[in-house]
């Protein structure tokens, strides 16, 4: 059965229904799990002293990593908050260094409110996902203008895979309020650092409706090229 997400109780959010360090160090160093060169040799057999500054993993915050949101509409930039959001940020970071970003679809999107991605390839498929993960929502980050949060289904707390949604306003309908799941609210993990203007630009794309979750989908497709540890 198709797994869909929501991230709140309006109309927008009801199409929305889903269908640190090792991981840091391994997607700075190369993506998505490349084996890596041999170092070179001196003559004797010896590994060389001198490496080669391309080659040599970022220096990265493993408590507040920056990750770089490609897309054909320009780059989002989003520092994730590892101290708050621990399990999502892994869980997030993860995806991203395997390559499960890449070539996805923008596949939502409500005009200066929020876009919704991280769930569906170029053929408008729904992608095969990790199993859900605990819904952090009640850290005290708040779905403010600018924050990175993850959908999931309404009626199911710890129900977030892959989708993630950029707010564009202030969202307090989606934060946490009560244990139960309707009140459990949206797990924000990072916020926007640059090109929070790209994402407002997005949700202000013309759409098309395909039905169910794709029924707000921009035309032309915008497209997530990759999603990569910068800092």
């Amino acid at each position: 059965m198709t797994r869909r997400s929501t991230v709140n109780r309006t109309s927008t959010d009801e199409v929305i229904r889903l269908g640190w360090s090792a991981a840091l160090i391994a997607i700075a160093a190369g993506g998505c799990g490349e084996p890596s060169s041999p170092p070179p040799t001196t003559g004797d057999g010896t590994a060389s002293p001198t490496v080669s500054s391309s080659t040599a993993p970022k220096q990265i915050d493993h408590h507040r990593p920056v990750v770089r949101i490609e897309t054909n509409q320009g780059a989002i930039t989003v520092r994730l908050d590892a101290v708050k959001a621990p399990g999502t940020v892994r869980n997030f970071l993860n995806y991203a260094g395997e390559g499960f970003y890449d070539n996805t679809l923008v596949h939502y999107v409500d005009p200066n409110k929020l876009i919704l991605a991280g769930g569906y390839s170029l053929d408008r498929q729904l992608k095969p996902t990790r199993p859900p993960i605990r819904n952090e929502a009640h850290n005290g980050l708040k779905n403010i203008r600018g924050t990175i949060a993850m959908a999931r289904d309404q009626s199911l707390i710890d129900n977030a895979t892959s989708q993630f949604f950029i707010n564009l306003a202030d969202a307090p309908q989606r934060d946490h309020q009560g244990s139960a799941p309707e009140q459990y609210g949206y797990c924000v993990f990072g916020e926007v650092i640059e090109g929070l203007d790209v994402a407002q630009r997005i949700s202000q794309s013309a759409t098309a409706d395909m039905g169910g979750d794709l029924r707000q989908i921009p035309q032309p497709p915008v497209v997530i090229s990759s999603v990569r540890v910068v800092m």
